[in-house]
């Protein structure tokens, strides 16, 4: 490579806007337009340098703002709009790129799973293949093939959980502590699962705004830059039953998806697991971490479960995991919300601004979004330094 595609871009400004398990009086677009302004005004840019804008709401909120003629895509799945706001920059198709998700007011038959991971087709709704299921079949897989034990799951939510306690953040603050057995205690969901290996749902917004590196001497705060970044897909989420083994045009199967972006983001910036001091991974399931873990080169194939005792994963452990509470319990409201709240964490982290869990000197950060139970992984790479 000549040089780094993304040497030029900068993450300048992050913002979360409120989470709630509710957010009475809100609706996807107001929440969406609160996380916007806060992102423009964290990265101390005048609304008027904005020229494009990706994610939720993109259209209402160029009106609302003021900001067309503009770009916009619909792009609304986190890190992948994320690296389409950083391929404009560099290409010098816009200068300020806003990266926005909300959802709030969607979410009313709170009986069922949630409206984003229940489409009603043939193939899924006759069956109960919920996506508590859909997961459960790939961890079921492993602990088959490699003894993982339901005692290692608990201790991946028992870590996320208590970080999100301790997050005055976090929609589920001060729900803690949590321990192994309290997980194990929750009722069952879909076995392995219980209650508490599961994410719960919530209501906010997010955003970011990415521009050139010529800008980052009038900028408020430290600039994060993109080391690497790209994503993996098998098929369409939540429409077919997700096998271990399902494979596609080259030898990685669906239980390890997102192998194949983390070796080609690492291999972009020059880098190895090794050199990641905080994982700022999905959490939709417990069993999703140790999944990543091996998938991403951390530890070897069936050793995601011990990998992830010992503190290893935990405050002061040498690979930190989701350090706000993730979707297990500082919020999970819609994909495009979720799905871009691991880079928000990620750009916090590196800042060195977290407000509970900062990882001490955090100079790299790896965000990801996704899962084997929905077909697809996304990952990025964040750093302190310009690579």
């Amino acid at each position: 490579m000549a040089g780094h595609p993304f040497r030029d871009v900068v993450i300048a400004g992050a913002f979360n806007a409120r989470q709630a398990r509710v957010l009475e009086g809100e609706t996807s677009l107001s929440i969406s337009l609160e996380a916007a302004r806060g992102a423009i005004a964290d990265a101390g840019l005048p609304v008027t340098d904005v020229n494009g804008i990706i994610g939720n709401h993109t259209s209402d909120i160029a009106f609302e703002l003021g900001l067309g003629p503009v770009f916009q895509s619909g792009s609304g799945l986190g890190i992948p709009a994320v690296l389409e706001a950083a391929a404009h920059v560099a290409l010098g198709l816009s200068d300020v790129v806003v990266v926005v998700g909300g959802s709030a007011g969607v979410y009313t038959d709170r009986a069922s799973t949630a409206p984003w991971t229940r489409p009603n087709n043939e193939f899924v709704a006759p069956y109960g293949m919920f996506t508590a299921a859909e997961f459960a079949l790939i961890a079921r897989h492993h602990m088959h093939r490699f003894g993982t034990t339901p005692e290692q799951l608990a201790t991946v939510a028992a870590t996320i959980r208590n970080n999100g306690h301790a997050n005055p953040q976090a929609v589920y603050h001060g729900r803690g502590p949590f321990t192994p057995t309290d997980i194990l205690e929750s009722r069952m969901v879909a076995d392995p699962f219980h209650l508490l290996d599961c994410s719960m749902t919530a209501e906010g917004g997010t955003a970011l705004v990415l521009t050139h590196a010529d800008r980052v001497a009038d900028l408020p705060e430290p600039p994060v830059w993109i080391l690497g970044g790209n994503s993996d897909r098998l098929g369409p989420s939540y429409r077919h039953a997700p096998s271990w083994d399902l494979h596609g045009r080259v030898g990685d199967v669906n239980g390890v998806v997102g192998r194949r972006a983390a070796q080609r983001s690492f291999a972009t910036a020059g880098l190895s697991p090794a050199d990641v001091d905080v994982c700022e991974f999905y959490d939709p399931f417990s069993f999703e971490i140790i999944r990543q873990f091996e998938a991403f080169g951390f530890c070897g194939e069936g050793e995601g479960g011990p990998f992830v005792m010992d503190g290893t994963i935990g405050p002061g452990g040498r690979f930190p995991v989701t350090t706000d509470g993730g979707t297990m319990s500082f919020s999970h409201g819609g994909a495009s919300v979720q799905l871009l709240q691991r880079v928000v964490r990620g750009v916090q982290q590196v800042r060195g601004e977290c407000v509970s869990g900062q990882v001490p000197d955090a100079a790299v950060a790896m965000c990801t979004g996704g899962g084997a139970g929905a077909l697809f992984t996304d990952v990025l790479l964040l750093g302190a330094e310009r690579p």
